[in-house]
């Protein structure tokens, strides 16, 4: 047994800074390897690679209006009064060009998007034309290149179009299907492996009995996951025996494993010394307000987050830790994606030199309050909370009126209801 590593029953004999956690695993996280995306589902993933165009968009001049295609100076001096007539002798449609000649005093009727034909070099709009007995009464002057979409207007060949790391909106991969891109480089999602233990957690679902509680961690979990750009593996609950949890810790697809339960110094909580047994245990304890039994490890090239039980405790700590590294894996931002927002607090946030705070606040009338619960079991102090406040190791805590930064929970600072 390694007993080194084995803080059952005896505590913590130091904490790790946030600072000097976030630091290692910023310099171990780089973005997991390129796959092949096909371009219909390239939306929200990260590109791998940069990408340019190797065509013309449009490839083809195009008529921009409905009406007709028409040599522009045979069009001067036309107007109301004094409309210029030409001959039809045609049709182009979008996908159907006409396969002829515009000549001097012709004209080939034109729909939007359409082909303009060989010979024609502008447009005159529907709405001052009238049509006759196989003629055309022009009644306005068009100049060349008039209502005529140009040749690699959009885009040209060789142009640039996206770098790596940039995450692919719609408009995005409707833009690559535009040039010809059919299957598109995109960073591999990380694979996330959930360990839940506890011989007390029910599933999600379940109704709370006796002494069994409902597990919640994994479904905020994986809703933080999906969020970071990951994707969960299935998982189980799985009981307090040390050799179900050392299989589970080595899941032979996984990027990163998320421990939820059974990282602290209880007699019970076996996934630390596990860890180091099985790999490298980098981290355990940490100075920070909840979530101080959090640990971080490698078994292998696998992420191992040890996210104590407590659902704030949990959360926290995969803010901090977790989730910084999944987006990292998967080409993304370390940078919390919170929104945030500056306000003035309501009253005196208190904190202790020497450990970072997690507080939770909700936002009043425009100021910053609070919460007046420090329980890390009291999931339902994050529902009711707009967002929380960091507060630095250096800092004893934070006065009345002070500004600070509140990453939000939700995408407006609304009050909390």
């Amino acid at each position: 047994m390694d007993t080194k590593h084995d803080v059952r029953m005896r505590g913590f004999r130091e904490r790790a800074d946030v600072e000097e956690v976030e630091t290692l695993l910023a310099a171990q996280s780089a973005p997991l390897p390129a796959e092949s995306v096909p371009v219909a589902e390239c939306a929200g993933r990260v590109l791998a690679e940069a990408v340019g165009a190797d065509v013309d968009v449009p490839h083809f001049a195009r008529s921009a209006m409905d009406g007709f295609a028409v040599r522009g100076e045979d069009t001067f001096g036309a107007s109301a009064y004094d409309p210029i007539e030409l001959e039809i002798v045609g049709l182009s449609l979008a996908g159907h060009g006409f396969a002829g000649r515009v000549e001097r005093g012709q004209a080939v009727r034109i729909m939007t998007g359409a082909p303009l034909p060989e010979g024609a070099d502008a447009v005159v709009m529907a709405e001052v034309c009238e049509e006759r007995d196989g003629r055309v009464a022009v009644g306005d002057a068009v100049a060349p290149q008039k209502h005529v979409g140009k040749v690699g207007e959009d885009i040209r060949s060789g142009d640039a179009l996206f770098g790596p790391g940039r995450v692919l909106r719609p408009q995005d991969a409707g833009l690559l299907a535009s040039v010809g891109v059919a299957q598109v480089p995109c960073v591999r999602p990380p694979r996330i492996a959930m360990v839940i233990t506890g011989d007390e957690l029910l599933p999600p679902g379940a109704r709370p009995a006796g002494s069994k509680i409902v597990d919640s961690n994994s479904v905020t979990l994986s809703a933080l996951v999906r969020r970071d750009g990951g994707a969960v593996l299935p998982f189980e609950i799985i009981p307090d025996r040390p050799e179900a949890i050392a299989e589970a810790l080595q899941h032979p697809e996984a990027d990163v494993v998320l421990v939820s339960g059974g990282s602290s110094v209880g007699q019970e909580d076996h996934a630390p010394r596990l860890v180091a047994e099985l790999g490298r245990l980098d981290v355990h304890g940490v100075a920070m307000r909840p979530s101080s039994p959090a640990g971080v490890g490698r078994i292998g090239e696998r992420f191992v987050f040890l996210l104590p039980g407590n659902p704030v405790s949990c959360l926290c700590a995969y803010e901090f830790f977790a989730g910084p590294t999944i987006r990292a894996l998967g080409g993304r931002s370390r940078r919390w994606p919170h929104p945030r927002v500056r306000l003035p607090l309501a009253r005196k946030l208190s904190s202790a030199v020497g450990r970072t705070d997690y507080a939770r606040v909700a936002i009043e009338a425009g100021r910053v309050v609070p919460l007046a619960t420090s329980g890390a079991s009291i999931l339902s102090s994050t529902v009711r909370a707009s967002g929380c406040v960091v507060v630095p190791r250096e800092l004893e805590g934070m006065a009345e009126g002070e500004p600070v930064e509140v990453l939000l929970y939700d995408d407006t600072p609304g009050d909390a209801s």
